[in-house]
């Protein structure tokens, strides 16, 4: 899989993609039922992990590096943008390791919402409602009083 989108909207979605550089599109909602009868099931509260292969060669080497840390990241717990950087071994790249979250193009599955500022606050979710959707995903999975 390369990219999820949580704005239902079929145009938006075809520009994630395409911005992907993975070749051809083709749109195939049957191949998809599966990854979102898994996505519906994490949203309802009955599905903790995904077993849903990612397809990291859509990214650059850094921003495949920086989502894998963020997909390491158990369920019910969260990090920050600078662990993450150090992790890396580039303490330095805080932002880059924000910039590297916020063009995820597979947000709930890599859940980048389980990522926080150095603060311990809520930093940036692009989805619709924003760092309101990214508190509730994260009290969804009891990490994150509202």
């Amino acid at each position: 899989m390369v990219a999820v989108d949580l704005w239902q909207d079929r145009e938006r979605f075809q520009g994630l993609v395409s911005r992907l550089k993975i070749g051809k599109q083709v749109y195939e909602p049957d191949r998809m039922k599966a990854i979102l009868e898994q996505i519906a099931a994490y949203l309802n509260g009955s599905r903790n992990a995904f077993d849903i292969v990612v397809d990291w060669s859509v990214m650059s080497p850094f921003q495949r590096d920086v989502l894998q840390q963020v997909i390491a990241v158990p369920y019910g717990q969260t990090t920050t943008y600078g662990v993450i950087a150090g992790r890396l071994g580039k303490p330095g790249a805080v932002r880059a390791v924000g910039r590297a979250n916020a063009t995820n193009p597979m947000p709930i599955v890599i859940p980048c919402h389980r990522v926080l500022g150095a603060d311990g606050r809520l930093h940036g979710y692009s989805a619709p409602s924003g760092l309101e959707t990214k508190a509730w995903l994260l009290s969804r999975e009891g990490s994150w009083l509202i």
